[in-house]
């Protein structure tokens, strides 16, 4: 299991890296520019980096939040709403950190192994690693993403299933009761998850109520069952219900707080 801890997941910039703005508005405005980029931030570094008060930074966390640009969590915010944006607005948010989690997915495979691949970008990202020149082979592949299946369109090595049905423009994927039918009439190794939502006691939800089935589907079907989720994922909650957390048996992240230790089999850090 690898140990190394991604400051960057979780923190902003060093004092040494970023300017620090003079008046509220423009510390404020640093502040929504991190959140872009790293998707969480902390109370106590924000204060640090900046040089004032942790009331003052608590201050420009509420303002922002009541701008609708961020969610409050304890010691800290994260981006709002991360997991329900269009894959097109968040293709860029945390994309070295989720490629570090796609790799460490995709080494857990083996030929002849069947997947299902969830959507969304840090699926993608394993999807991605999966299309590698030494990634391994033959494999079948199973997804409601089309981002992820037209990369193996033309590996005649890679089995191709495409679960079909109604499109989602939100999540790039097919969705609806043809495209669970192409799911729960399969069985596979690996199902790996994506997540809108992590929550120590709410566990897995969705903001797209097709996703959410699929990903039930996907859990009920697969002999391993992983969930790739990157810490901008954790202690927030959604409206679609998906499962709780010990339907998960791997986590593979950027960040292992205590309770996400306490709850799955296992925890694998980028």
């Amino acid at each position: 299991m690898k140990v190394q801890r991604s400051a960057a997941a979780i923190n902003p910039p060093t004092t040494a890296e970023a300017p620090r703005p003079r008046f509220a508005e423009e510390r404020q405005s640093a502040i929504a520019r991190v959140l872009r980029e790293a998707g969480r931030v902390e109370v106590a570094a924000l204060a640090t980096l900046y040089r004032v008060s942790e009331d003052s930074i608590r201050r420009d966390l509420r303002l922002l939040a009541a701008r609708g640009l961020v969610q409050k969590t304890h010691g800290g915010a994260v981006a709002l709403h991360l997991g329900a944006m269009p894959m097109t607005q968040r293709s860029d948010v945390k994309a070295s950190t989720k490629g570090a989690i796609g790799r460490a997915a995709a080494a857990r495979v083996q030929a002849y192994q069947t997947l299902f691949i969830d959507s969304g970008t840090t699926a993608l990202a394993l999807a991605q690693a999966l299309g590698a020149a030494d990634a391994p082979r033959p494999l079948t592949i199973i997804t409601a993403a089309l981002d992820a299946a037209l990369l193996f369109c033309g590996d005649a090595k890679v089995t191709l299933v495409l679960a079909g049905g109604e499109w989602s423009h939100e999540t790039r994927a097919f969705f609806g009761p043809l495209a669970e039918a192409a799911i729960r009439a399969h069985r596979a190794d690996w199902a790996f998850l994506g997540a809108c939502a992590v929550h120590p006691r709410l566990g897995l939800s969705s903001s797209h109520g097709g996703d959410a089935q699929l990903k039930r589907a996907m859990l009920d079907c697969a002999l391993q069952r992983v969930l790739l989720a990157d810490a901008s994922k954790f202690e927030l909650v959604q409206p679609q219900v998906v499962a709780g957390l010990d339907q998960v048996d791997v986590v593979i992240t950027d960040a292992a707080p205590k309770w996400l230790r306490a709850s799955v089999k296992a925890v694998e850090r980028v």
